[in-house]
């Protein structure tokens, strides 16, 4: 099956209902997600932000309804075809013991081999642009695991970035780094998206954050799709009550001019 007009869609659900052990987390959920954009799913622990990732990049099979990718219902497409479309960056990934940063960022070329096309000098370029995009050029031979937080967070941005995807979804990818990080790892997707054009879908828990990067937002609560749109139509006092049961006030942010959520809190004096 095929949609009419996709061409600034890049994901749209259909009745999507995902499950674990048969307890419902999303149900019959219709969603567009804008094409060329950085959309940001947000909302509190347990609300159906991973899952909802997890099934938009296939790795969990939908109970109901279908994902389409441009158009394409992703369950139809082959593996490596969907691998050379759609790149996926889970929650705290793990490699191998020993392994640098060039053979991490190579094992985002496997979805273009096969036993006829071995390893190119198209992959050899492809593997060194994306080290140099995220700038660890200087630790291309450096095991992962005596990397800072933020490095390695690069390198496995820059597995997904070898594969050469048009969309790329990452689920929380700023988690457990600090501050300076956090800004690190935002800040080159935010320049992958404009100067790339590539398509971001994200999972991020800080809304102030969320707000500052990204084009587009969708709200959840509870499996089910509380709101979405820009920061500036999406992030009101209502909103925040409404997702995170926070009382809040928002202002703008004066720095970027996006919306900033103060949280209030009733045991401090204000």
């Amino acid at each position: 099956m095929k949609f009419d007009n996709v061409a600034s869609v890049s994901l749209t659900t259909r009745k999507l209902t995902l499950a674990y052990d048969g307890n419902v987390i999303i149900q019959g959920l219709d969603l567009a997600i804008p094409q060329g954009q950085m959309t940001t799913l947000v909302g509190p622990n347990g609300c159906g932000k991973s899952t909802l990732l997890r099934g938009l990049a296939r790795l969990l099979k939908p109970k109901g309804g279908t994902v389409y990718l441009e158009g394409d219902a992703i369950a139809h497409l082959p593996t490596k075809t969907l691998a050379k479309r759609l790149g996926i960056l889970p929650q705290s990934p793990a490699a191998p013991e020993g392994l640098t940063v060039r053979e991490l960022v190579a094992q985002g070329r496997y979805p273009h081999q096969n036993w006829l096309q071995q390893w190119s000098q198209q992959d050899e370029i492809k593997v060194e642009q994306a080290i140099a995009t995220t700038r660890l050029l200087d630790f291309a031979n450096r095991p992962l695991d005596t990397l800072s937080g933020g490095q390695r967070q690069r390198a496995w941005i820059a597995m997904a970035l070898a594969q050469d995807t048009e969309t790329l979804l990452l689920d929380e990818p700023t988690t457990y780094l600090d501050l300076a990080h956090q800004i690190e790892v935002l800040d080159l997707l935010y320049h992958l998206n404009q100067n790339a054009g590539r398509t971001v879908i994200m999972v991020l828990h800080d809304l102030n954050m969320a707000c500052r990067y990204s084009h587009h937002l969708i709200a959840l609560r509870e499996g089910s799709v509380i709101a979405q749109g820009s920061p500036q139509t999406v992030v009101t006092e209502v909103l925040v009550k409404q997702v995170f049961d926070l009382d809040s006030r928002i202002i703008v942010d004066p720095v970027v001019g996006t919306p900033l959520c103060i949280p209030l809190s009733p045991s401090v004096a204000l």
